[in-house]
């Protein structure tokens, strides 16, 4: 619906409608093989030649369809405009029903009149055209997604929040460190206590949870993105244990192993630098640098 001269190719991935997730409606295919049959549908209503490929690539969806020239001329562009509105319309309304979803139905008897707003008479203050309104409340989404996954936010603003859910760890009644469960082995080193998510959240300032509520996942992704420091399974946060860690598998290629075994350090171990019993593991065991002449 951007213009006449629009071309278009798409790969169908995720099972999505336009107002919500695809419901299926044939037994006889697949899921994928019926989804593709709509997202080709939905190009033959917007009046296109669609053409079906198969693209190499390693993937187990890789049917994509492009749309490169019209069914119809140009004059006939708003009779077709007004065809996808009765489509669309059809797929909101119809979406929790059993109902039929062709185009070329009656739509005012299976709309019940309330796809007006999006046909031909727009709401007295809609300043736009018919042929403008796409949907009710439709958003595009915007030219640059916002990174949302913690990656953007400031490093010391990360660092003070893993410094501060490590500590609240560490302070916390401290569990017996895997060796001392063996027995005969006085090692001690503080593995600290687990503790929810939630309980983590309560001990966090409010300014600090705010600033990750806009993030996606919040503070589990904040985490988790930590994976040298943090391990959070089923919704408890530990400090990792490297010692626990499992060494490299010995069906890798010789290669692959020596390369392993000489790679060069490139972050510090926040262990070595933060916590009071410094890092569970010797020097040459760890993967991290312990101090910065070891960083390469």
């Amino acid at each position: 619906r951007s213009s006449y001269s629009c071309c278009y190719f798409v790969l169908p991935c995720c099972f999505f409608d336009f107002h919500g997730k695809y419901s299926r409606r044939q037994s006889k295919k697949t899921q994928y093989r019926e989804y593709l049959d709509f997202v080709a549908q939905v190009g033959f209503v917007c009046g296109f030649h669609v053409e079906e490929d198969c693209l190499r690539i390693p993937s187990t969806k890789r049917v994509s369809f492009v749309g490169k020239s019209r069914t119809y001329p140009a004059v006939e562009h708003a009779l077709i405009d007004e065809q996808i509105t009765q489509f669309i319309n059809s797929r909101r309304t119809c979406a929790g029903a059993t109902c039929d979803r062709r185009v070329g139905f009656n739509h005012e008897h299976h709309c019940g009149g309330l796809c007006k707003e999006a046909g031909s008479e727009p709401p007295e203050d809609e300043t736009e055209t018919a042929g403008t309104i796409w949907m009710p409340g439709f958003r595009p989404r915007e030219k640059v997604e916002q990174v949302r996954n913690c990656a953007s936010l400031p490093r010391d603003f990360v660092d003070e929040v893993v410094l501060n859910v490590a500590n609240l760890l560490l302070n916390a009644a401290p569990q017996k460190s895997c060796s001392d469960k063996q027995g005969g082995n006085m090692n001690t080193w503080n593995q600290g206590e687990s503790l929810s998510l939630r309980e983590v959240a309560e001990h966090l300032d409010k300014e600090i949870l705010k600033k990750l509520k806009s993030e996606y996942g919040g503070l589990q992704t904040l985490l988790k993105n930590n994976h040298q420091v943090f391990e959070v399974l089923n919704g408890r946060v530990h400090i990792r244990d490297w010692r626990k860690e499992k060494p490299p598998s010995k069906t890798k290629p010789e290669v692959k192993r020596r390369l392993s075994a000489e790679a060069f350090k490139t972050r510090l171990c926040w262990f070595f630098i933060h916590h009071p019993d410094g890092c569970s593991l010797p020097s040459e065991a760890c993967p991290y640098a312990h101090g910065t002449e070891e960083l390469r």
